[in-house]
């Protein structure tokens, strides 16, 4: 299935445009992952284990919505967005959403 961030596929005009389709993935923080992240924050460098989980959770939210698009029938999901949003009292969790538009090229 093609995913794009673009509104069309060049050279593949939609046929059928079948709706809105999302998918969400909501992750906590670690305790040892936070206590890890704040010492690189000292000295300086790249959190890898919160790049790691930011990517294993963004790659779920684009499976997810394919899965759903799959559901209806499509073959392509356009104008994809990823957006993400810190939730929690204290900010603890972290949610990846992925929404676009399925349709049948």
């Amino acid at each position: 299935m093609i995913v794009s961030t673009t509104t069309i596929l060049e050279g593949r005009p939609a046929r059928e445009y079948l709706g809105i389709v999302t998918g969400e993935v909501i992750v906590g923080a670690n305790l040892f992952r936070d206590l890890f992240a704040s010492v690189r924050d000292i000295v300086g460098g790249r959190s890898g284990a919160y790049e790691d989980v930011l990517q294993r959770a963004r790659e779920q939210a684009i499976q997810e919505m394919r899965t759903r698009a799959a559901t209806l029938g499509a073959n392509a999901v356009v104008g994809v967005d990823l957006d993400y949003e810190v939730l929690g009292a204290n900010g603890s969790m972290l949610m990846v959403s992925a929404t676009g538009t399925a349709i049948i090229y």
